[in-house]
């Protein structure tokens, strides 16, 4: 994995200033537990709102989770008074996402001047089983 130097170096301090501005990943209850250059890491503590209709983590909690450490990824990696926004997204399912836990996982490939570009990857945890359930792909625009 690449080593970025970040543009702002009061990012670890902006950032969770940020998630809890983040409306949608608070509902979720998504919690990061990882803030580096060019990486952010979580959890989510998978409840029954979670889940579709067979049981296994919805595919849009799914997508949502990949677009918030892939994002905050990426936003480690900006100037003061910058930010980033979504422009492009990809979400291959792997496997059903089965167990009470999800981990996640942003990091930056290519940090550019306009855009940036990430990958993500999602986990379930079930009976001390890890899987990996998901991964995505993003670009991000810098504004």
């Amino acid at each position: 994995m690449q080593q970025f130097i970040p543009q702002n170096p009061n990012f670890k301090e902006l950032i969770p200033q940020k998630m809890e501005a983040n409306h949608f990943m608070n509902h979720l209850g998504f919690k990061a537990n990882k803030i580096e250059a060019g990486i952010v890491e979580g959890i989510l503590e998978i409840e029954q709102h979670h889940r579709q209709q067979i049981g296994f983590l919805h595919g849009g909690v799914i997508a949502t989770l990949a677009d918030l450490v892939m994002g905050f990824g990426c936003f480690t990696l900006v100037k003061e008074g910058q930010a980033v926004v979504t422009a492009e997204m990809k979400i291959s399912y792997l496997n059903p996402g089965l167990g009470p836990v999800a981990f996640c996982k942003g990091y930056v490939i290519k940090a550019g001047q306009k855009l940036h570009f990430a990958e993500a990857e999602i986990y379930t945890e079930n009976n001390g089983v890890q899987t990996l359930i998901a991964r995505g792909y993003g670009t991000y625009a810098v504004i």
